[in-house]
Formats: C-alpha cells, sequence, structure tokens
C-alpha cells in the first residue's frame, strides 16, 4: 500500500478554465461532474452525479444513509436557494423512552438511536428538481457505472476505510456488505458495491419515492429496529427536504452566504464579523493574527453552541446575531494579548468525515455541495442489500431539557455540515463556491480559506494549502490544534497566550478537514480551482 506521508507543500497550481469546473476530495468523482457538464448538464445536474459518484468511490465519508446541504447561485438571476437536506429524529424517539433504557445521559455514538433518517437522496432529487436540465438517469450513470465496474481505491480513502472496519464496519450489523473479505480494500485495489449500484438504479428510475417508500425504507426501517431503534417505514415516507433563505455577511466587499441553522454556517459569519474589525495585514502565520482568528472562532462557537437547533423547534435571532451592533459587543470581549477560554453556553461533541464538492458551469451557475455520514461510515450499520451505512448525526443532539437542541420526535439535531457561497456586494456577481469538510472545522476552515482569499490575494491551491488551526471540540473553550507548517515559535508564543495548543502532522492533519474552491472572473468567465492536499482530490475543467 502506498503510505503518502502528507507533507505540507504540495505545490500544486491552481487549475484554470472556462467551460466548466469541478473540484472534489476523489478524482473519479470529479471526473463524473466533468462528463455532466461536458454533455451539457449544468452545475446542479453535476453537482449530483458527483455527489453519488463520491457515495461510490469514499463511502468513508459519505453516502445515501447521511445527510446534505446545498447553496445554488443561479447565473442567470443571481439569486442564491439554500437546500437543507438533513433528516430528522424518528417519531418514537423521545427522552422519556432513553430515560427507560439508561440513556439518559449520552448516547453511544454508535448506537442505533443516533440514526436520523438519511436526508440525502431526497436533496439530490429535489436539487435536480428545482435547478437541474438532464434526467436523473442520466445524472447517475458515471456513479452507477463506478458501482459496477469497480474502481481503484485511492491511498487517504484506504486509510481511513482501514480506520472505519476496525471501528464500526468488522462489528456492525451488515458491515461486511463494505468490505473485502473481513477487511478494509488497500489502496490501489479494485473495488466494485453490486448492492450500491441497484440502489441507486431504482433512484434513477423511481426518483425518491423508491428510497423513501419502496423496499429500500423497509430494509432502512428493519435494520434500525433490529439494532435496536425505532425508525419505522413512516419516519422515511414522511421525510422532506426544505428550501430555505440562506444567511450572509459582508467582508471585504464580499458578502459570504451559508445555509441557516440547523446548520452551524452561522458560527463562520459571526467570525467574519468579529474579524472586520480588525487589523489583519500581519503575518497570516504570526501569533498576533492567529490569536485574533481563534478568539473570534471561540466567541462564535459559544454562540451557536446555544442558539443553533432546528428552527421549527427553536428558532435563533439570526437579524440580531448577525447585526454590526451585536459583533462591536462582542468585539470588546477579545484580549488581544491572552486567551479567554470561558465564553461558554454548551457543549457539542466533535466529529468529523464528510465530502465537500464545488461545481460551476459555463453560464455562471454554481453548486456548492455537502454531504455526510457524520463519523466516518456513521453507525457503520448496513441495511441489507443496500450497499451504504447509516449516518449517527442524531449524536449531536443535547439531553438537557432545557437546551434549544435537546432531542425531540421528528426534530433535526445540530448540523456540522456547511457549504458556503460569496458575490460581489457590488453587482451580485459569482465569486466562489466554496467549502471545507470536517466536523466542528469547518467554520472554522470557511473563515480560514476566507482571509486567505481576500485579505492576502491567495490563489484558490494557496489558500488550501496554508497550514490551519482548529478548536478540535467546536467549545469556546476548546483545545486548539496547530498544523504542521505553524512555526514552533509561534506555537510557542500561542501556548503562552493562555491557549491549549497541540500540534498536528501526518495523517491526523485531516482534523483540519479537506476545502475546495472554485473562483469566477465576470469579466472573462474564467474560472480559478483548487483542491486540498489533505484528501485524494483534484479540481477538473474544461
Amino acid at each position: 500500500m502506498i503510505d503518502p506521508a502528507l507533507p505540507f507543500m504540495s505545490r500544486r497550481s491552481p487549475v484554470y478554465a472556462m467551460r466548466g469546473m469541478v473540484a472534489a476530495s476523489q478524482p473519479l468523482a470529479a471526473q463524473a461532474g466533468l462528463e455532466i457538464l461536458m454533455r451539457g448538464g449544468n452545475a446542479a445536474d453535476a453537482a449530483i452525479a458527483t455527489a453519488a459518484a463520491l457515495n461510490v468511490t469514499e463511502p468513508t465519508s459519505t453516502g445515501l444513509g447521511g445527510d446534505c446541504f446545498a447553496l445554488f447561485y443561479d447565473g442567470e438571476t443571481g439569486k442564491i436557494a439554500a437546500l437543507n437536506g438533513s433528516g430528522r429524529a424518528p417519531a418514537g424517539l423521545t427522552l422519556d423512552l432513553l430515560r427507560r433504557q439508561g440513556l439518559d445521559h449520552a448516547l453511544p455514538p454508535l448506537h442505533a438511536h443516533t440514526i436520523t433518517v438519511p436526508g440525502a437522496c431526497a436533496g439530490w432529487c429535489d436539487l435536480l428538481e428545482a435547478h437541474g436540465t438532464l434526467d436523473r438517469p442520466a445524472v447517475l450513470a458515471p456513479a452507477i457505472r463506478l458501482a459496477e465496474e469497480g474502481f481503484p481505491v485511492a491511498p487517504i480513502t484506504a486509510y481511513f476505510w482501514e480506520r472505519g472496519a476496525q471501528r464500526q464496519l468488522k462489528n456492525a450489523p451488515g458491515g461486511h456488505e463494505l468490505l473485502l473479505d473481513g477487511r478494509a480494500p488497500r489502496a490501489g485495489e479494485i473495488v466494485s458495491n453490486r448492492n450500491l449500484a441497484n440502489t441507486l438504479r431504482a433512484i434513477a428510475e423511481g426518483g425518491k419515492e423508491a428510497f423513501y417508500q419502496g423496499q429500500v425504507a423497509e430494509k432502512i426501517a428493519a435494520k434500525v429496529q433490529e439494532c435496536g431503534g425505532v425508525m419505522s417505514i413512516d419516519d422515511l415516507a414522511s421525510h422532506t427536504s426544505t428550501w430555505e433563505v440562506p444567511i450572509s455577511t459582508v467582508y471585504k466587499g464580499i458578502r459570504v452566504y451559508e445555509c441557516p441553522p440547523n446548520g452551524q454556517g452561522l458560527a463562520a459569519l459571526l467570525a467574519l464579523n468579529i474579524l472586520s474589525r480588525f487589523d489583519l495585514s500581519s503575518d497570516p502565520l504570526s501569533a498576533e493574527r492567529l490569536h485574533l482568528v481563534i478568539e473570534a472562532l471561540r466567541l462564535a462557537f459559544a454562540d451557536t453552541a446555544w442558539y443553533v437547533a432546528d428552527p421549527a423547534f427553536s428558532p435563533a435571532p439570526l437579524d440580531a446575531l448577525l447585526s454590526a451592533d451585536y459583533a462591536a459587543e462582542r468585539v470588546q470581549l477579545i484580549d488581544t494579548r491572552r486567551a479567554i477560554m470561558d465564553q461558554q453556553h454548551g457543549v457539542r461533541v466533535a466529529g468529523s468525515d464528510t465530502v465537500y464538492f464545488s461545481v460551476v458551469d459555463g453560464q455562471g451557475s454554481a453548486c456548492s455541495f455537502i454531504n455526510s455520514n457524520y463519523m466516518g461510515f456513521g453507525t457503520g450499520i448496513v441495511p441489507e442489500g443496500t450497499g451504504f451505512s447509516l449516518q449517527n448525526r442524531g449524536h449531536n443532539f443535547s439531553l438537557d431539557p432545557e437546551h434549544s437542541n435537546v432531542l425531540a420526535p421528528r426534530k433535526r439535531p445540530y448540523h456540522t455540515i456547511i457549504p458556503g457561497m460569496a458575490t460581489r456586494e457590488s453587482d451580485g456577481s459569482l465569486y466562489a463556491s466554496f467549502g471545507v469538510m470536517g466536523g466542528f472545522m469547518q467554520p472554522q476552515g470557511h473563515v480560514q480559506v476566507a482571509l486567505g482569499l481576500l485579505d492576502d490575494g491567495l490563489d484558490p491551491q494557496a489558500a488550501l494549502d496554508r497550514p490551519r488551526i482548529c478548536i478540535e471540540d467546536g467549545t469556546a473553550g476548546g483545545q486548539v490544534a496547530l498544523e504542521e507548517g505553524i512555526p514552533t515559535s509561534v506555537m510557542s508564543q500561542l501556548a503562552a497566550m493562555g491557549h491549549r495548543v497541540r500540534p498536528v502532522n501526518g495523517y491526523d492533519r485531516t482534523v483540519f478537514g479537506r476545502g475546495q474552491i472554485i473562483l469566477r472572473d465576470p469579466r472573462i468567465g474564467v474560472l480559478c480551482g483548487g483542491s486540498d492536499p489533505r484528501a485524494d482530490g483534484c479540481a477538473l475543467g474544461f
């Protein structure tokens, strides 16, 4: 097996193209999206082709058993729509039930009760229905082909497949369906998934009804109940995606958009509002600037930990939180010389393993898309004959009855996965489709790549290559991971300022997420893309 050392400097050039571009964490998935663009499809069509192909090639992070979110920029109207493709808790899952089962303090991360209704399939179909131009069979054809004929596993994916095999799949009911003779595939080994091909073909022919009201739904409900959960066929049949109004703020003349809660994109916007009031012209990797970024993120997490929940149950005061007055108030809580570790409203449990990708077509439409199982393979539980594992997104619910994110029947949990989009405030033209996957790293990644692009003038690849910081557990007082490439003297300075720091290198660098960025020049229509060196992927254009 090839063992990439994941050195910091990738020295990869940004990719330029004019007629379309896809940036994804797997080259074969990016190729699937590009194939659809070259056949005349638009950004929505290519996004779903890429999402489906990632389910095949990177099941360690994503799939039909998980959720999705998307931001779609219409190149003709300049309007941005936010798609919430996250699922809800089963109707029969209550705090009283957990109390009777002795689970009232915390849900084990791989328990069947952490499985919320998978929202990805409905999200895929709804995006195509609203914005796509090709039919489902055409869009899903590349993924079906990959699943049936097989594909060579990429090196970093193979590493995390092995981790998932040990953590989840070897012991999870049905987990063997995603293993080869009880083991994970090795780098370069060809893997097929005919069960997943059959599931994708059923969706291609029958749409989301084939998933939520047919045999797939019956298999999901049966497996969850077999494992001690309470999800029913009715829970699946009643699932719907929702279209939302995106939230945004202006930073350096660029309007940055995020999906509203129950996603955590609010954290990125709150941090950017705070940072807009500081001079960030110092060395990007200096202790002074990194301290400000960390402290802004601490304040943002203190707010999102309390306010981010299913808005159908607990709507957040978004206008007030994103106001200039509130940013000015929060800025006063930052000490430029020392860390403040006690700005806490609540606690979250850290998680990771998600895929993010970006698509821009030749007409200037863009889709920023994220799809996730949550903790790698999620629960690792595989419904019989379906070829995908079920997420554990419900682990993010609070069990505190007084908390806005408390578990309740048919409620969506706090969600870590967030796509990003940015337009020029002067004319509304598309500036960037971007995102950084990886649990609570995601809003932190959005902030750091935005600073690289807007404060430092970096190209997309250079912005993604730059070393990152990460408040690891998504809390205001969390330990800060510092990536290889940040000078050791700076790490020492940050520790002296009161931050609890941890140097990180090698495979552990995935804690800093894996991002994709595509910029568009509206004057000449040129696209410029980059793909994170912490993953197997690339940006492809034509």
